[in-house]
């Protein structure tokens, strides 16, 4: 196995340090850890075995690192339709929960994720299921 013939600055490791502190996703904590090992100077080997990484995905966030910091440890942008829920339309659904529903026309005094729908619909002009409503008032408790 070759060596890997990477040098990193003195402040690599205050740098990890501080990132590990700050980051609140497990995936890039796991990560962070890892190449934290690899910069004090442990072989790539011991180190994806011990944290049960493949030798080639720590690999590559070794290099992401050494050429990127620690924005090289971060989730790429995924491919995909983006969100419908965007935060502006979450934030405009959680005040219209505190509003009072016989206000907008709705028939009862407590507001259901359908009546909800409707009225942001109207709104906004952006539709979404009850799921979907019920879904974004979930993550807000």
């Amino acid at each position: 196995m070759r060596t890997l013939k990477l040098h990193f600055p003195d402040k690599a490791l205050p740098t990890l340090d501080t990132f590990l502190k700050q980051t609140k996703e497990a995936r890039v904590f796991r990560r962070a850890q890892a190449v934290r090992e690899v910069v004090k100077g442990q072989r790539l080997q011991t180190v994806s075995d011990t944290l049960h990484f493949t030798y080639s995905a720590l690999r590559k966030w070794v290099h992401r690192f050494a050429s990127q910091g620690t924005h090289g440890l971060v989730d790429r942008p995924r491919p995909g339709r983006p969100p419908k829920v965007t935060s502006a339309l979450a934030h405009h659904l959680e005040r219209l929960v505190d509003q009072d529903p016989l206000q907008h026309g709705a028939s009862h005094s407590q507001w259901s994720c359908q009546e909800l729908a409707a009225v942001l619909a109207r709104q906004t002009g952006v539709r979404l299921s009850r799921e979907s409503v019920r879904d974004v008032l979930k993550k807000k408790i």
